[in-house]
């Protein structure tokens, strides 16, 4: 449905238009429309692709949707997939924004997501000079706007691991901690796959032969450039992290592994030795050793409780008890 559609020239906002008239202002040199869509559907897509001469694979993307992040260029245009990404008590839910940007108009076609680009709206507009470098500048506060919503996501693995951590060494569950540290590792690669494939194009943005639409913002597109080199070190860096801590937290299930083994051989050793003793004492021979003496079995229980004690001892002292 349509979200918005408006008129600016110089900076600021000539009016709210209807979608029939947007070829009237789309032909003036000086001013440029920017339009808001939300889950279109085809005829809707069509109409826009009609008003601003949209390249037919570009809204065939858009159409299909659940495209990998890109910028592409067409001719004087491009057209940008960006994934958003929003934080749910499920997880994380992944959506699209689709850009196509010339240089008299901006489309923006919003897919699965719930939370809108009103605010980036309301900023360019509070900002006259900035605005007035165009659709191209347009184009940079749509994409800041959808990066900058990563780094609270980011916060929130952060937060995430380091509860994880906490319980490793707390010794809850070892499954449930591997469980915990296997999902943050799909919810940081889902993360990446939406940051990774933009740097090339975003790199493309404001060095070597810039794009029509993008000329005199480049020090602009150089800023989500180094926001995306950020964002992509900081995944890395948490993916090795969580790596590590399956590590430990593997390390740490041998280690308990050991010292139960270490224990029940103990407590094997302690069995052993009187049922040795009893054993010795309990074969069918008629002529052994301190048979019929009356001290023989004080002597006996003496030596296996003796025994039992030094070895009590000295798994004590060892750790093994």
């Amino acid at each position: 449905m349509l979200i918005n559609c408006a008129a600016y020239q110089d900076g600021r906002k000539l009016a709210d238009i209807k979608p029939e008239e947007i070829s009237d202002y789309v032909s003036r040199p000086d001013s440029f429309v920017w339009v808001a869509l939300r889950d279109p559907g085809p005829g809707e897509l069509a109409a826009m692709q009609t008003e601003f001469d949209l390249h037919e694979l570009a809204v065939e993307d858009a159409h299909h949707g659940h495209q990998r992040p890109k910028i592409e260029e067409y001719g004087d245009s491009l057209f940008v997939v960006l994934h958003t990404i929003e934080g749910t008590d499920d997880g994380l839910k992944l959506g699209e924004i689709d850009i196509f940007v010339g240089k008299n108009y901006v489309l923006s076609v919003r897919n699965h997501s719930e939370r809108g680009l009103a605010e980036v709206r309301a900023r360019c507009e509070r900002e006259p000079e900035l605005l007035r470098r165009g659709s191209g500048f347009v184009l940079y506060a749509l994409m800041d706007a959808v990066i900058d919503r990563y780094f609270p996501v980011l916060d929130t693995l952060e937060d995430e691991l380091e509860r994880v951590e906490e319980k490793i060494f707390a010794g809850s569950s070892p499954r449930a901690n591997v469980e915990a540290l296997y999902a943050l590792k799909q919810k940081l690669i889902l993360l990446q796959h939406a940051v990774r494939p933009l740097l090339d194009g975003a790199g493309k943005l404001y060095g070597g032969r810039v794009p029509p639409v993008c000329v005199g913002t480049q020090e602009y597109y150089r800023d989500i450039y180094d926001h995306l080199i950020r964002i992509n070190q900081t995944i890395d860096s948490l993916r090795d992290m969580v790596i590590t801590a399956i590590s430990v937290n593997l390390s740490l299930i041998t280690l308990q592994e050991n010292e139960t083994t270490k224990r029940l051989a103990a407590y094997a050793a302690l069995v052993a030795v009187p049922t040795m003793v009893a054993g010795v004492y309990g074969m069918n021979f008629k002529h052994m050793p301190e048979l019929d003496w009356v001290l023989g079995y004080p002597l006996a229980i003496g030596i296996m409780v003796a025994i039992d004690c030094y070895l009590f001892y000295r798994f004590r002292r060892s750790g093994w008890l």
